[in-house]
C-alpha cells in the first residue's frame, strides 16, 4: 500500500477519517499495530484539519469526557507546540542529559538500519513501512527510536532528523520531541521495548523473538547505560534502497509581482491547507507558497511533496518557490497579504504578511511546563466533558456550527 492509497490528499478525506474515529475502540486498542488509530496525522500536520475540527467531528457522534484517552491524545499534539512555542531552536537540542553523555552516540545512521536489514524484523518492518507508505504506527515510532539510539548508539537528532524526511505528517515538534522522549533527554528515563512488547501489539511478521531485543528490560536499560553499540546480525536481510528526499516542488513558479499587483493575496502554504477562510475579501487571490528556507532545511520525500502538492493545486490560483525576500518584493504592490500563522514557516515570511492565528483546541498555558502532566491539568483544570473546551466553542462560534453542547 502506497503513501496516496492510504492518505488521499483532499479534505473530504479527512473529514470522512474524522467521521469514522470510534473513540472507545481507539482508547482499547491504540497501542496495537493493526488498532482503531486515527491515520489523521498528516491532515493535521498540513492544516486540511484542525485540532478543533476533529474533536467537533467527534463529540457530534461520541460525547466524551475532557480525561477520555483520545482527548488526552489531542493534546500531546497541543503540548509539543506548547514546547515549541516556549523552547524554539532549543528542542534541536538534548533538553537536558539523557543516559549517556553526548559524544557517546553516533552521528551517521548505520547503512543496514537505512536499508531495513538490521536482522530485527520489527525494525526491518518499520522501515520498510516508512519508505512505502511515508506513515508509522506511533508505537513503531517509538521501537525504531529506542532502537537507533539505545542499542545501536546514535543520537536521537540524527534519528530524528532522518525520520523527518520520510513522514508524511512530519511535524517538528511532535517528531523531534518524541524522539527526546524515547531517548529520555525530554523524559525521566530512556524508552525501552523488547520482543515479547513487539509480539503483543504487532502481527507476526514483525515477531523479532531470537533477536538482539529478545531480553529483559532489566538487560535492556544496562544496554542503554552502556556506550557499547549492539549490533547483532547486520545485514541478515536483503535490503531496500531509502528514497532520495529533496526540496523542490513540482512545477512551481518564481514569484511575479505583476501577478498579485493591487490584490488581497491569501498566502497558502505547505503547512496551511485548510479551506480559505470565509471572511476572505471578494476575488482574492489564493496564492501557494513553497518556502524555500524551511524545505532546504527539512527536505521531504516525494511522497510528501506529491501529497502537498495536490492539495495546494485544489485549493490555489498559482503556484510560487523562493526565499522570504523575493515573497517580500513580489508583494510590495498587493493590497493586502495574509496567510495561517505556523511555526514551521514563522521565519519564511515577510513582516507584510499578517498571520492569523490558527483554531486551537486547548487555551494557552502562558507558563512554561516541563512536562506534559504539568501542562495537561492547567490546560483542563475545572472541566469535565471536552464540550467544555473553550477552544471547542470558538470553533462552533467562528464556523457558525449549533450543535447542542
Amino acid at each position: 500500500m502506497t503513501a496516496s492509497d492510504l492518505f488521499p490528499p483532499t479534505r473530504d478525506a479527512a473529514l470522512a477519517r474524522i467521521a469514522a474515529v470510534r473513540p472507545g475502540d481507539y482508547a482499547r486498542t491504540r497501542n496495537a499495530l493493526d488498532g482503531a488509530v486515527t491515520r489523521l496525522s498528516p491532515y493535521l500536520t498540513h492544516g486540511f484539519v484542525s485540532l478543533p475540527d476533529v474533536l467537533a467531528g467527534v463529540v457530534q457522534r461520541h460525547p466524551l469526557r475532557v480525561q477520555h484517552k483520545f482527548v488526552f491524545e489531542l493534546g500531546w499534539r497541543a503540548y509539543f507546540r506548547h514546547v515549541w512555542a516556549h523552547r524554539g531552536e532549543a528542542i534541536l537540542q538534548s533538553l537536558h542529559p539523557g543516559p549517556l553523555p553526548e559524544d557517546a552516540y553516533a552521528r551517521v545512521l548505520p547503512a543496514d538500519l537505512r536499508a531495513g536489514a538490521t536482522g530485527v524484523p520489527a525494525i526491518d518492518q518499520a522501515v520498510r513501512s516508512l519508505y512505502a507508505t511515508g506513515y508509522l504506527h506511533n508505537h513503531a515510532r517509538m521501537w525504531l527510536a529506542s532502537y537507533v539510539v539505545h542499542l545501536r548508539k546514535v543520537h536521537w537528532r540524527t534519528g530524528a532528523d532522518w525520520l523527518l524526511g520520510h513522514l508524511l505528517d512530519g511535524d517538528l515538534a511532535s517528531n523531534h520531541l518524541s524522539w527526546q522522549w524515547v531517548a529520555g533527554t525530554a523524559s525521566r528515563k530512556p524508552y525501552l521495548f523488547n520482543a515479547e512488547n513487539v509480539a503483543r501489539y504487532a502481527p507476526p511478521a514483525w515477531d523479532s523473538l531470537g533477536t538482539v531485543i529478545d531480553v529483559s528490560y532489566d538487560a535492556l536499560d544496562a544496554i542503554a547505560r552502556s556506550p557499547l553499540a549492539v549490533n547483532g546480525k547486520a545485514l541478515a536481510t536483503a535490503g531496500v534502497d531509502e528514497p532520495p528526499v529533496g526540496a523542490s516542488p513540482p512545477r512551481v513558479l518564481p514569484p511575479d509581482p505583476k501577478r498579485v499587483a493591487g490584490r488581497d493575496v491569501w498566502l497558502v502554504h505547505p503547512w496551511a491547507l485548510g479551506d480559505p477562510p470565509a471572511d476572505l475579501p471578494a476575488g482574492v487571490l489564493r496564492l501557494g507558497w513553497w518556502p524555500t528556507e524551511p524545505l532546504a532545511r527539512w527536505p521531504w520525500s516525494a511522497g510528501r511533496r506529491a501529497f502537498v502538492a495536490a492539495r495546494m493545486q485544489a485549493i490555489t490560483d498559482d503556484q510560487w518557490q523562493g526565499d522570504r525576500e523575493a515573497l517580500a518584493r513580489a508583494l510590495v504592490g498587493a493590497r493586502s497579504a495574509a496567510t495561517l500563522a505556523d511555526p514551521h514557516v514563522a521565519g519564511a515570511l515577510p513582516p507584510q504578511v499578517l498571520q492569523r492565528p490558527p483554531a486551537a483546541l486547548f487555551p494557552e498555558v502562558a507558563h512554561p511546563c516541563a512536562s506534559f502532566s504539568t501542562w495537561w491539568h492547567r490546560a483542563t483544570r475545572g472541566l469535565v466533558q471536552a464540550e467544555e473546551l473553550a477552544g471547542l466553542q470558538a470553533w462552533r462560534a467562528a464556523t457558525g456550527d449549533q450543535r447542542s453542547r
